[in-house]
């Protein structure tokens, strides 16, 4: 791992959390996807070998569970998924050059290897631990065959995490008031031995890795917390007869977490060695060389409520086997539908398969999840949204330029005329070039989008302006070589976040080779003499249609709610399946006692623009703002660090209680408080565009 920009002189490996095998696939998972498909695409771009792997994880208690309940065994069960996200991802264009799954043989022989390697270095240890058991089943309870009581928080926990509380991950025998979830019976601990993976003694090496982490805010500050109060060493087996066999071992499975992110070295190792080492080598990019050097450049994206796996266990892991650590973690926010929290069992929810009936273009929604928000901000999904965002930006922008220049190119040159590119529109197409480029190394996926839509605004300017419909053909053919041009760009650019739409642009421009495989040095080569008519790119979507689709959602969520034998679920899952999904919508009770107006007009609360935000030196959480409320320019400390990106927070409309009184955070003084809603902490803003210093009522 070279840490140099992109591209490199080393291999790259792009990698997606895994989907857990346990369920139908939504807007949620695709997330995360779309996001990993546009970063591979837009290193390829760049020119940086790349290969974009995954697989299904087919491991743990979740699915020994349900499969039970199916009557089929868990590789059946498992099976039927993983073809279903093969099938999948494609139409999605979510183009994997290796998608593989944890049971297959490679990963088994890859995990089992790393284990042998971690117990041969020291850091496997045996230690009796109390395990839940069922005493009238006389059973053991591994993972989710147990629920409980976190004894951190005290909130409703599930056997290995507590999913409806502090979110923490819990080790075998710390749950409280356990109970089986398969029989109801009140269960009890007793000792059993296992084996665990000394993280504790690697803390400062985690430390300094972190320092080295690029990637998502979130991925690099939170862990410091972890580290910080003390690590504990991790329980790395189950009383299970699901998963990957402990080596040597005939009544001990690994801890799915274990072999879940060994896929990604498993599914790069098949992808090398089905198109061969010379065109990709996967030990280049996973193995230290004789040197010790790192390898290649690896890149995870994932859901964030996965963070603690793949920035403590998983780098510990790679440390101690001799394998590369990973160059840059990129965690996404959770995904909402109409302001509230993603529930499958509520049906609220918009499913892959749901999306594509609906008769949508893959590469519109590819658009929405990459483009919305920054990649650590939660992302809220409304058709209204999708709407306003699909006509706004794809058909008024893009598609409108794409269109208006290529069909005036045709109907009066046959193509693009002989005219030299003028310096000013190969200066922008340059800088959208560097903007694009700036993105990617930046982990950027929605300013890679910008860059291609941005450059598409200024082709409809440059037409408006120079009106070429109202010059004679040598007057005008200047000002269509350089659309042309432009077009030629907006495509090469935008390829990465739609690439079945630009696949058809490129077609238009009559562009050679195969847009999917050129480098950006083709946004500026000379663009074809003749090309045929083109034809519009993007539809409209009527206001009809996004009143028939919200009444579908609404009807659906209606008769989940109605159902009495529906039972609200949490969406995490024991690995990665619903990593970016759903968001618990249980809300806080109302307070009983009320407050006056007197009350409330005590509140001075104004809106506010955020003009600068850094973080605390010294604090997790804590972000230092300034804060413009028309009057003057506030400074005030809040608890966002790690829930958004500070570098996109600057000219942010925000809400602004004026008169708090001033604290001392960290040393750092806060005159007023920032406003935000729920544990994400989504920040209050305007609908319209109210001005600083603007009295909320």
């Amino acid at each position: 791992m070279s840490h140099d920009e992109f591209p490199t002189e080393q291999p790259a490996v792009v990698t997606c959390g895994l989907p857990y095998a346990n369920g139908d696939l939504h807007v949620g998972h695709l997330r995360s996807y779309t996001a990993g498909d546009v970063l591979s695409r837009s290193l390829k771009k760049l020119g940086q070998q790349t290969a974009f792997v995954s697989g299904s994880d087919m491991h743990g208690t979740p699915i020994a569970v349900n499969a039970d309940e199916a009557g089929v065994s868990p590789a059946e069960f498992a099976m039927e998924y993983h073809e279903q996200y093969e099938e999948t991802f494609p139409k999605f264009n979510v183009e994997f050059d290796n998608y593989g799954h944890t049971h297959d043989e490679t990963n088994a022989e890859i995990t089992q290897d790393i284990v042998r390697t971690l117990e041969a270095e020291g850091y496997v240890y045996e230690k009796e631990i109390k395990v839940a058991w069922d005493p009238i089943e006389d059973q053991p309870l591994p993972d989710r065959y147990v629920e409980g009581t976190c004894p951190y928080c005290g909130a409703h926990a599930r056997g290995d995490e507590c999913d409806e509380g502090c979110g923490r991950h819990l080790e075998p025998g710390e749950i409280e008031d356990p109970v089986s979830t398969r029989t109801g019976n009140p269960a009890e601990y007793r000792e059993r031995p296992h084996r665990f993976f000394a993280v504790s003694e690697l803390a400062d090496y985690l430390s300094g890795f972190l320092d080295r982490l690029e990637g998502t805010s979130n991925a690099q500050n939170q862990p410091r917390e972890w580290i910080e109060s003390g690590l504990e060493d991790w329980c790395i087996t189950r009383d299970l007869d699901w998963g990957i066999d402990y080596p040597g071992e005939e009544d001990l499975v690994l801890y799915v977490w274990v072999d879940a992110p060994i896929e990604y070295i498993s599914s790069t190792k098949q992808y090398s060695e089905r198109v061969g080492a010379d065109e990709y080598d996967w030990e280049q990019v996973w193995r230290e060389d004789d040197a010790g050097d790192a390898g290649g450049e690896v890149v995870h994206v994932i859901g964030r409520d996965i963070i603690q796996h793949h920035t403590i266990f998983w780098p510990a892991m790679l440390e101690v086997a001799g394998y590369s650590e990973p160059r840059a973690v990129c965690a996404t926010g959770f995904v909402t539908i109409n302001g509230k929290g993603l529930s499958t069992s509520r049906n609220r929810a918009i499913w892959a398969q749901e999306y594509l009936d609906e008769g949508f273009h893959p590469d519109l929604l590819r658009y929405y999840l990459t483009t919305m928000g920054g990649f650590q901000q939660d992302l809220d999904f409304s058709w209204d949204r999708f709407q306003e965002r699909v006509n706004g930006e794809l058909v008024g922008t893009v598609g409108n330029f794409l269109y208006r220049s290529l069909l005036f190119a045709y109907r009066n040159f046959g193509g693009t005329p002989e005219a030299e590119l003028s310096a000013e529109v190969e200066e922008r197409i340059e800088q959208a070039v560097d903007d694009f480029t700036a993105a990617v190394n930046e982990y950027e996926v929605r300013k890679a989008g910008d860059a291609a839509v941005k450059l598409a605004q200024f082709g409809n300017e440059y037409i408006q302006r120079n009106e070429p419909w109202k010059l004679d053909d040598d007057e005008a053919a200047p000002v269509i070589r350089d659309c042309v041009q432009l077009a030629k760009a907006v495509t090469v650019l935008i390829e990465p976040v739609a690439p079945g739409k630009a696949e058809a642009a490129w077609a238009q421009v009559g562009g050679e080779a195969d847009v999917h495989d050129v480098t950006l040095d083709a946004a500026l080569e000379p663009p074809a003499t003749e090309f045929d008519e083109p034809a519009e790119l993007f539809e409209q979507v009527e206001d009809e249609r996004v009143d028939e689709l919200n009444e579908k959602l609404a009807d659906r969520v209606a008769e989940a709610a109605s159902d009495d034998d529906a039972e609200d679920e949490t969406e995490s899952e024991e690995a990665e399946g619903d990593d970016a999904s759903d968001v618990s919508d249980e809300l806080e009770p109302l307070l009983d006692e009320r407050i006056g107006f007197e009350d409330f007009e005590a509140l001075d609360i104004r809106v506010g623009r955020i003009e600068s935000a850094e973080p605390v030196e010294g604090a997790d959480k804590l972000a230092k703002l300034a804060v413009d409320i028309g009057f003057e320019t506030r400074q005030v400390v809040a608890g966002i660090k790690q829930l958004h990106d500070l570098d996109e927070l600057p000219g942010t409309k925000v809400v602004l209680l004026a008169n708090m009184e001033k604290a001392e955070l960290f040393g750092v003084e806060s005159n007023g408080m920032v406003l935000a809603a729920g544990e994400q902490a989504d920040l209050l803003t305007t609908h319209d565009d109210a001005e600083p210093g603007t009295k909320v009522r």
